[in-house]
């Protein structure tokens, strides 16, 4: 062995320590041939190979006292099977040579993942306890092209870059090696030195599937144990259920921080199974949606800078926790979305950032690979082995987690290329625009392989701008997004509520506006976390008037927004009205419920996911424009709005009528298609929900007398701020004798 070889082994200098490690044949010469055995084992004074097949041990000559051995095996040929015993004063032990055994990945491996098209990355890069030529052990893999060496380190290796040097696979930058007789539960990371000669900070691993809890950093060796899921008839069904026609009522969750132990310790994934998941199911709400639970260093980053994707976050308890949480959900038909940040990633030392001493996940100009705004990197949507890297990610998440959805945070920072940041911060693309082609053409793969891989999982866009097509197919120009959450309603309708009752009527078009554009895509309302954080204070505090009037205001917006189309979100504490700004450092204010107001408030949200799901109109048409008809939206005077909701298919209709503010409205007369009874299916006002109780008695009869282009209508009491819905009791084609089940 050439002294520059051994130099370079003993200081982990040796970018192919497989080309003089573990056993190579050496020519047949006047002494014969065979084989020469290399290992390095640095608290061994001695060192034997002990053959499988038996017979004495071999010793191995010592090359220098750091702990190189070598030796010559005559009439030995590949491959050759032994184990290791090494002695010093204090002992012996046996050991498996990783040198010895061949590679894990293979050339199909090397092309897809440069080509940009391995589905399953996850099953091959990483590390998996495997059975490898009879022995088993863990199989590490890592990309990494532009570094010179790669080694695997851990508590098992002592920390020691020099013990386990990976093998390169050179037509792809992929390195890998098998670390026999390692198990699930070790903590590991690579030690990588860069092109420049430097070595890096250890690096958590890429496709970790488990990570420590932080503060430590470290990835954890997990089995590939099958987890035994009992889903099967809920994914055949969850396309229906996530359909634009279908109701999609979610109750957006911060795991961490929707309760907690008294002691403070969060709540582990079976905490939330006994208490979260009945919760969800008994509100009536249709769909789970998860805040990031990929592992990240900062609990105030609520898991949006994420570092470790394919790792669920250590806080809440192992992986397999988070796969009884979701079928958990599906037991008690519940869909589950799971917030998916492709964007961006954090500078931590131990992630992605520089992970290979080059830009690699990140773009390498800093005007596309660096959010100032957020200080963080952004992935090279345009190198196809990011975009792989990716896309297969949201495929894990769907296949090994049956995830039903993924909600894409931060859209439009990844299509428009000047989002967010100031000029001078960001380059144009070849033609001189502002869109991220490569961005968009990674979107429209992703959602192309998760509708192809995982059938009936949903795909939802926080996309704030107004990009075209958002969830039109791509090959029609689309992103081919299935929801898109209208941040625009959002944000125009609590402006408007926040506003004092008689500045309301100066402001009627935020309201209206919204129809204007509410078909162009199919639409979520989001009353999301970023509504109650960073100083907005909740909905409830930002509300103007005394107790009453919030709550009655309150309420009222709730009826407003599941009377209006699109699907629908509500974040954890607001069907319960907190007062205080959420926090990710406490659970919410359970103790509320003490009090009947916001008992009321639960109520309500509680018998609004009951009538928007049991009732079509209220969400068959959210998608349509036959869906929705206006009664009269230019009553700015009364700060009153009044609309039709249908299924379109011919069902019964819903009229929904909004007084917005402090004053009852007596005697205001209101189109509707038919004369006749209409129930009074919903009133924000009842008692039971903390209201006055003024309405209608339960019902109101329309006669046939034109109003606002109808050829019926009603005089029709609307309490103080408060929404009401009303619906035939008959269609006009029903005949007398026909039995009709009762809407709930």
């Amino acid at each position: 062995m050439p002294a520059a070889e051994l130099e370079a082994l003993l200081n982990a200098r040796h970018g192919d320590p497989f080309a003089w490690l573990g056993p190579h044949e050496v020519p047949a010469g006047p002494e014969g041939g065979g084989l020469v055995v290399r290992a390095f084992v640095p608290d061994a004074a001695r060192l034997y190979v002990l053959p499988a097949e038996g017979g004495p041990p071999v010793p191995l000559d010592q090359r220098d006292g750091a702990g190189i051995f070598e030796g010559k095996l005559p009439r030995r040929r590949l491959p050759f099977a032994y184990r290791l015993r090494a002695e010093n004063d204090g002992g012996t032990w046996e050991l498996e040579d990783p040198f010895r055994f061949g590679p894990t990945l293979g050339p199909l491996d090397d092309h897809l993942l440069v080509e940009g098209t391995h589905r399953r990355l996850h099953e091959r890069l990483g590390a998996h306890v495997v059975v490898h030529e009879g022995v088993q052990g863990t199989r590490f893999a890592v990309w990494a092209p532009n570094a010179k060496r790669v080694s695997v380190v851990g508590d098992f290796n002592a920390w020691d870059g020099r013990r386990h040097p990976m093998r390169k696979r050179v037509d792809s930058g992929l390195w890998e090696i098998f670390l026999p007789g390692l198990g699930a539960g070790a903590a590991y990371k690579f030690e990588i030195l860069g092109p420049d000669g430097e070595v890096q900070p250890l690096k958590a691993d890429p496709f970790g599937r488990a990570a420590q809890l932080r503060p430590a950093t470290a990835s954890l060796v997990q089995a590939d144990a099958e987890f035994p899921w009992q889903d099967a008839d809920f994914l055949a069904r969850r396309g229906a259920r996530q359909s634009a026609r279908a109701p999609i009522a979610i109750y957006e969750v911060h795991a961490p921080s929707w309760r907690r132990h008294p002691d403070g310790r969060f709540y582990s994934w079976d905490d939330l199974i006994t208490a979260l998941v009945p919760y969800v199911a008994w509100m009536g709400f249709t769909h789970v949606e998860l805040m990031p639970v990929m592992e990240h260093p900062l609990d105030e980053s609520w898991g949006y800078q994420p570092i470790g994707l394919h790792a669920p976050t250590a806080r809440m308890g192992d992986p397999a926790g988070l796969k009884r949480f979701v079928q958990a959900c599906h037991d008690h038909d519940l869909g589950v979305i799971l917030d998916w940040v492709p964007a961006h990633f954090p500078q931590d030392k131990h992630g992605l950032i520089r992970f290979d001493g080059n830009a690699l996940y990140e773009h390498p100009d800093p005007k596309r690979g660096f959010h100032k705004g957020w200080g963080t990197a952004t992935f090279d949507f345009g190198r196809r082995e990011v975009a792989g890297f990716l896309a297969s990610n949201a495929l894990y998440w769907t296949q090994e987690f049956h995830a039903d959805g993924l909600r894409v945070d931060a859209v439009s920072t990844m299509v428009h290329l000047d989002h967010g940041r100031a000029p001078g911060d960001w380059i144009p693309n070849d033609e001189g625009g502002t869109e991220n082609h490569e961005a968009v053409a990674f979107l429209r793969q992703v959602n192309a392989l998760v509708a192809e891989e995982a059938p009936g999982a949903a795909i939802f866009a926080e996309e704030a701008t107004s990009w075209p097509g958002v969830t039109h197919p791509a090959e029609s120009g689309g992103l081919g997004f299935q929801f898109k959450w209208n941040m625009g309603w959002m944000n125009d309708t609590l402006r408007y509520i926040a506003l004092d009752p008689l500045h309301r009527r100066w402001h009627h078009n935020l309201v209206t506006f919204g129809m204007v554009y509410a078909h162009s895509e199919k639409f979520v309302l989001p009353l999301s976390h970023d509504e109650v954080v960073h100083g907005k204070g909740s909905l409830l505090g930002r509300l103007p008037g005394d107790d009453w009037q919030r709550f009655a205001t309150l309420r009222a917006y709730y009826g407003f927004m599941y009377g209006h189309p699109g699907k629908k979100l509500l974040f954890m504490g607001d069907e319960i009205a907190q007062w205080r700004e959420w926090s990710e450092s406490r659970e919410l204010d359970w103790w509320l419920l003490q009090f009947g107001t916001h008992q009321g408030v639960q109520n309500l949200v509680r018998e609004l996911n009951q009538i928007y799901r049991e009732i079509p109109a209220l969400h068959a048409g959210d998608a349509i424009p036959e869906g929705f008809r206006w009664i009269d939206a230019d009553d700015a005077e009364h700060s009153v709005f009044s609309w039709l909701r249908m299924d379109g298919e011919g069902g019964k209709p819903v009229a929904v009528l909004c007084n917005l503010t402090p004053v009852p409205r007596l005697h205001l007369r209101f189109g509707l298609p038919q004369a006749g009874v209409w129930r009074e299916v919903l009133n924000t006002d009842a008692t039971g929900f903390g209201g006055s109780g003024m309405g209608n008695l339960g019902r109101v009869v329309a006669e046939n007398l034109p109003a606002h282009g109808f050829p019926a209508s009603a005089v029709v009491v609307l309490p103080p701020l408060a929404t009401i819905y009303l619906m035939p009791e008959h269609l006009e084609n029903e005949t007398e004798g026909e039995d009709h089940a009762e809407q709930p």
